[in-house]
């Protein structure tokens, strides 16, 4: 069994769906595994990431704003507010969602769907450089 391992960084412009794909298609290309998994990882706890629909940027308009509507800004309950108003929703929302997506690595590629994209889902409106850690694993 092997193993490679690599970060990148992706610099959010703020509350959002960016898509990183490609970035993970590449590593697992320079890893040469042919078959296993690819573990992809957000080191934060006010983003996360989601498999969604790439081919139609309203899947993803929709996605948001639900989000915005199940954990709005500015709720007179939260009191872990140091950050902004934003501070407590972005850690709900990453609570809700996932920091890690595990996609199978067949004859060297990921096996994603045909509409299907891996998203970094950034939940503070701030800008923010994210880290990602992918540790593909196989043979």
């Amino acid at each position: 069994m092997a193993a490679h391992t690599d970060q990148f960084h992706l610099n959010a412009r703020g509350k959002g769906t960016y898509e990183i794909s490609s970035q993970v298609a590449s590593i697992v290309a320079e890893s040469g595994i042919q078959h296993g998994t690819v573990t992809v990882f957000v080191e934060h706890t006010s983003a996360s990431l989601v498999i969604m629909e790439n081919a139609d940027p309203s899947a993803r308009t929709d996605l948001e704003a639900f989000f915005d509507q199940l954990v709005p800004e500015d709720t007179p309950y939260f009191i872990h507010t140091y950050e902004g108003p934003d501070d407590m929703p972005s850690h709900i929302r990453m609570a809700l969602t996932r920091t890690s997506e595990v996609i199978p690595v067949i004859n060297g590629r990921m096996t994603l769907g045909t509409w299907q994209g891996i998203f970094l889902f950034e939940h503070r409106r701030a800008p923010h450089n994210r880290r990602i850690s992918v540790a593909v694993v196989g043979e």
